[in-house]
This record gives C-alpha cells, sequence and structure tokens, in this order.
C-alpha cells in the first residue's frame, strides 16, 4: 500500500505536521525529550524528506508548510458539520 513506510509511520508524519501553527512561518515547534517515540521518528523522516527544519522539530520548509497546509485541508474536510 505505501512504499517503505508503514500506515502508522504516516499517521505519526500528519500528527507532527498538524502540531504546526497554521498562519505563522515564523512559529516552530521542538519535540522534547519525553515526547512518544513516534514522534521523534516521525520527525527525523519528516527532516530527511525536507519537510521540517531539524530532527526535533524546528520549522517549516516550504515543502513542509504545503505538506502541513494539506493536513489541515484534511482534518476540516473531514471534520463533521453542523446541519
Amino acid at each position: 500500500m505505501f512504499s517503505g513506510e508503514s500506515f502508522d509511520e504516516l499517521m505519526a508524519e500528519i500528527r507532527l505536521l498538524l502540531q504546526f501553527p497554521r498562519n505563522s512561518r515564523m512559529a516552530g515547534i521542538k519535540l522534547h525529550r519525553d515526547a512518544e517515540a513516534d514522534m521523534h521518528q516521525a520527525a527525523q523522516r519528516l527532516h530527511q524528506k525536507g519537510i521540517i527544519s531539524q530532527v526535533d522539530g524546528g520549522y517549516l520548509t516550504d515543502r513542509g508548510i504545503e505538506a502541513a497546509n494539506y493536513a489541515h485541508w484534511l482534518v476540516d474536510a473531514l471534520k463533521p458539520t453542523m446541519h
């Protein structure tokens, strides 16, 4: 289904992307030592992909901003609507 990464790994990366503020390029995140291991691993993968600036968070790159926007858009689209 996914080449090289498991579904759980991709979900961890999406969860991490959703932690970045939506409307600010100047606000980053820093993973603490006691954060879940899957979040540290996700950050390392996102850094290797050029999506975040540091292996422990940092800032979104241009590519990361686009990816985070898509992640936020998907979550918004899947939220229940009020009728």
